[in-house]
Formats: structure tokens, sequence, C-alpha cells
């Protein structure tokens, strides 16, 4: 399964994400540093998504309160949620 994700307070635009036997199997961040982020979305394919929003939450970029790879987490928790 695969999921659209609006994120906020950041500079990305959209992350999807997708899950198959609890793995990420793919994730893409459109908008904000995309060498990061595409770098990011590389290492998280084959990881448990309870492991990866383990490591990604909580990071802040500057004074946000968030960032980029936190709203990526919080779409994986999402994505936990449709998988249920």
């Amino acid at each position: 399964m695969t999921i659209s994700f609006m994120p906020a307070g950041v500079c990305s635009r959209r992350i999807s994400v997708g899950a198959e036997n609890g793995k990420i199997t793919e994730a893409e961040v459109v908008g904000g540093c995309s060498g990061s982020l595409e770098g990011i979305c590389k290492l998280l394919v084959g990881m448990s998504v309870e492991e990866a929003i383990s490591r990604l939450s909580g990071i802040e970029c500057g004074e946000r309160g968030t960032s980029c790879p936190d709203q990526l987490a919080l779409a994986m928790q999402q994505l936990l949620k449709e998988l249920e």
C-alpha cells in the first residue's frame, strides 16, 4: 500500500511512502532539500516502518518544531493506521 501525505510547516510539498509486510518499499519527498531527502528515502527502503518512525520522529529544522524527516515519520504513522 502506498499513501500520499501533505506535510505541514516544512519546505517539502508532498510525501509518498509505501510498505508491504511491515517493510518500506518506496519513499519520495517532493520539495525540500532534494539531495538529502532522496538519500534518506533510499536508505529507508527495506527498513521496518516502526524502525523508520523511531529514527525520524522528533527531528527539528531550525525553530520550526518539525522537519521533513519528522513529517516523513508522520506519513509513515498514517500508513500504519491504514494498514490496520
